[in-house]
């Protein structure tokens, strides 16, 4: 086996030679050339290691045509390619490598037809792999024989014709035919033909021709089946009632097409309900009551129909709902208050375009989390509600478009993360506060078409003219022309500073009450947290907008002696600001790096709404273009000032000399500290996350040695209902992912990403804390593994693994007796050997996998005092 996947190796790939020496190595069965930047042709002399089982090239920069020579490869069982800039047909010679289980050619540049006989000549197929290429024809029927199939994935294409009747799979579990130019054919009957594919799971047929009426057989489908998308397909008539026999349905996307009628109430019987998507469509009536029943339901999209009547309040029961967009409808009446009770909600509140009357309620103020709120273009009536201004994390705020009165409250100058505001085609009065000019992150401010009075603000936003509309407000004036309106006169600037005087008192008495009440709102919240959350960086609230030349200025412009790691997709520097005290790390991506955009998006999307004491805090994130005119993406992270852990594990000479080994304590306080950061992400995250990519270089340490899991570039979503986010993290796409040696040993085999693969490498990660030995250490081959050497060695020969600098001294320096010590680390190697098993379903979940590491914590520590 040569396996050099997840490094930096460039270039092209040396030929092959065939030169005979005294002793031949053994032969070559596993070429693992994966996540490199090697570049170039495919050598032709690759068809000479004909001993090969598996060859995978996938995440490097090949271009040029596959060589007909890889078809001599007859005992390849694993053929990856994907992910790179290969072009030109595919030779006939790889559809005829029978013994081929795996066949990945997505994310190319491919061209021609699918052969017509490719489901006889691969006869062994499992998975196959060809989106987004330029395939074009149409799907062969011969694939109905390829018994063995469990994904197809032929997405993004120009293929054509009818879906054939993939009925005669048994094993399907995948179906991903999404981008295409395909037709439903006669009566659907490819979906009826579907219903026999008892182990399908995800079915993607939107952005199609397909058109016609959905058959009432969709009911029919199997009961396994959590994924269904059939968005942007010109379908007609109605939603059957029958889809609500589908159980375990978590994701439905039935948006953008021309389906009529009312929404079926039989939606409201699918418990697992993650994601429901019906926008852009022609449906009427009102919302059924029973959508209430979504107990799991996170995302809700029903905008541009033609739906009327009043919001249900029973949507209040959808306790895990964190977007709902019902814009653009004909809702009538007031908002719910029911609505307000769900603190779930953190990223959107969409009710715009609807006929919504009445005063907004006091509960808005409910929405602690929200980032997105848009009551615009309604018919509201009344004051602003003060209580507005404790959605603290509000970025976007859209009120314009109604009959608001009165003043702009003194209260919203607690909205400092406020990107855009829009109040404008109101009623509002008075004066434009100041505190905007404070709001370093906005770059819209619209209060327009108002009554406003009195001078406008000259600093902050208000400094450029392009951000800030205040047309239409006769009563305003201003101190320069910047903004095209009437200079103030000395009687109107000192009318502004009298006023302010006689209300000096007022103002500061409003604000100690405030204050007080705030800090009781705050320390409400804070009794409502199960666990402890890490306080936020001092300069979080600062850093929201910024330059790419303020990013230069802090790094020295992007100076070596501030670069404190690196990776395939980007560089980490160490900065600070002009105006900050606290450094920050800058993590610049490397865009010309296949992968690093898609990890940049990966990032922002885990991380948008995380929070967590153990994971590596982002401030930011921005995206813009370089002094060349390149495009630029960082993202700004809390700075870890002690590093690595696997620099503590691997401790190399510095200017001080060599760095203190990592005690015995402190490792298992570290291991405690990335299981609750797991715990986190797979059962507190709403959709769950997962890492993909843990491993000692991704664990940080802050100035108190407390870990923080960090690098979310490979992390993804699971069951998350947002179109690209659901493809980009498709498993079967480009085959495993994560770094060699921390890989749980399924996704070799096309498996899905699963929490537990998590749990695998972090079970690896424990041993390695331990023994002192990577799991890529050249020791390991043969079928030796470092879950194998641990597993053999446990318990008899324990200490003659473990890496020597842990044993016997504590975090403290005590010395306690060998059995107190030893009796931790072997409960402690317990977990990195059950969690490190190969079967996923032998692995503990991360749930109990922390209780118990936080036991051995306990424990250890009660040894120490």
């Amino acid at each position: 086996m040569l396996v050099l996947a997840g490094n930096s190796f460039a270039g092209p790939i040396p030929a092959v030679s065939n030169t005979v020496v005294d002793s031949p190595p053994p032969p070559l069965q596993y070429l693992i050339l994966d996540s490199n930047d090697l570049t170039g042709p495919l050598p032709s002399t690759l068809g000479n290691l004909t001993s090969l089982l598996w060859l995978t090239l996938g995440g490097n920069g090949f271009h040029g045509s596959i060589p007909t020579s890889l078809g001599a490869l007859v005992n390849l069982q694993v053929l990856d390619m994907t992910n790179n800039a290969l072009s030109g047909t595919v030779p006939a010679s790889i559809y005829n490598m029978s013994a081929l289980t795996h066949l990945g050619m997505g994310m190319n540049n491919l061209t021609g037809e699918i052969p017509a006989n490719v489901g006889y000549s691969l006869p062994r197929i499992v998975n196959l792999i060809m989106a987004r290429n330029k395939f074009t024809g149409q799907i062969p029927v011969s694939l109905t024989k390829a018994t063995n199939l469990q994904i197809i994935n032929l997405w993004d294409n120009a293929l054509t014709g009818t879906v054939p009747l993939f009925g005669a799979l048994p094993n399907l579990v995948e179906l991903d035919l999404t981008k295409n130019q395909l037709e439903a054919g006669r009566d659907w009957s490819f979906l009826t033909s579907l219903t026999n594919c008892t182990q399908l799971v995800t079915l993607y047929l939107d952005r199609n021709t397909l058109g016609g009426v959905l058959p009432k057989s969709i009911g029919d489908l199997p009961s396994g089946l959590e994924v269904l998308f059939l968005s942007a397909n010109g379908i007609s008539g109605t939603i059957p009632n029958e889809i609500g026999r589908l159980k375990n349905l978590k994701l439905l996307y039935l948006d953008r097409n021309l389906l009529a009628g009312s929404i079926p109430y039989s939606l409201g019987h699918l418990p697992n309900m993650f994601a429901l998507n019906l926008a852009q469509n022609k449906l009427s009536g009102q919302i059924p009551a029973s959508l209430g029943n979504l107990s799991q339901l996170s995302e809700l999209y029903l905008q541009e129909n033609h739906l009327s009547g009043p919001i249900p309040g029973a949507l209040g029961r959808c306790k895990n709902l964190d977007k709902l967009n019902l814009s653009c409808n004909s809702f009538g009446g007031g908002i719910p208050e029911e609505l307000f009770t769900l603190s779930s909600l953190s990223n959107e509140l969409d009710l715009s375009h609807n006929q919504l009357s009445g005063e907004i309620p006091l509960e808005i103020g409910s929405f602690v989390n929200l980032g997105l709120l848009n009551i615009s273009n309604n018919m509201l009536a009344g004051r602003i509600p003060s209580t507005l201004g404790q959605c603290v994390h509000l970025e976007s705020l859209h009120m314009e478009g109604n009959l608001l009165d009165g003043r702009i409250p003194q209260s919203l100058q607690g909205l400092r993360g406020l990107v855009e505001m829009d109040m404008s085609r109101n009623n509002l009065s008075g004066e434009i506060p100041e505190f905007f000019e404070t709001f370093s992150s906005m770059k819209l401010l619209n209060l327009s078409f108002n009554d406003l009075e009195g001078p406008v603000p000259t600093g902050g936003i208000f400094q450029d003219a392009r951000d800030v509309f205040v047309q239409r407000n006769k009563d305003l004036c201003s101190s320069t022309h910047l903004l095209q309106l009437p200079l103030c006169t000395t009687d109107t600037t000192s009318k502004r500073h009298r006023h302010t005087s006689s209300y000096v008192l007022k103002l500061v008495g409003f604000t100690a009450l405030s204050l007080v009440l705030l800090l009781c709102f705050a320390v409400v919240l804070l009794k409502k947290r199960k666990k402890v959350q890490q306080v936020d960086h001092p300069s979080s609230m600062d850093l929201k907008k910024f330059t790419y030349a303020g990013l230069v200025k802090a790094t020295n412009s992007f100076s070596s002696d501030n670069l404190v790691g690196s990776g395939k997709c980007g560089l980490v520097y160490k900065g600070r600001f002009w105006d900050e005290e606290h450094v920050v790390a800058i993590k610049v991506f490397k865009l010309d790096q296949l992968g690093a955009p898609n990890s940049f998006l990966a990032e922002c999307e885990a991380l948008r709404n995380t929070r967590h004491r153990n994971l590596v805090k982002v401030i930011t994130a921005c995206s813009t273009i370089d002094s060349e005119g390149h495009d630029f993406k960082a993202v700004i992270l809390e700075y870890m000032s002690n590093g690595s852990l696997e620099n503590w594990l691997y401790p190399k000479l510095n200017r001080y000399g060599i760095r203190k080994p990592l005690s015995l304590g402190s490792r298992i306080e570290i291991a405690a500290d990335i299981a609750c950061a797991l715990d986190y992400l797979h059962n507190h995250c709403v959709p769950a996350i997962v890492h993909c990519d843990l491993k000692p270089s991704n664990v940080l340490l802050d100035d108190a040695m407390v870990a923080h899991l960090g690098d979310f570039g490979l992390a993804k979503l699971l069951h998350t209902c947002s179109y690209s986010i659901t493809h980009s993290s498709s498993t079967s796409l480009i085959g495993p992912r994560g770094s060699i040696g921390y890989i749980a040993p399924e996704y070799g085999f096309g498996s899905k990403l699963s929490t537990q693969g998590d749990v695998y490498s972090y079970g690896i990660t424990v041993l390695e804390m331990l023994t002192g030995k990577r799991p890529t250490d050249e020791m390991f081959s043969k079928g030796l593994t470092l879950h194998k050497f641990v597993k053999e060695a446990f318990p008899q020969k324990i200490h003659e693994i473990l890496d020597p600098s842990i044993f016997p001294v504590t975090r403290d320096g005590d010395n306690h007796t060998t059995d107190e010590i030893t009796r931790s680390i072997m409960n402690l190697l317990k977990i990195g050997i059950s969690c490190s098993a190969d079967a996923p379903t032998d692995r503990p979940t991360i749930d109990d996998v922390y209780a118990k590491v936080i036991t051995i914590k306990e424990t250890f520590l009660d040894l120490c005092h």
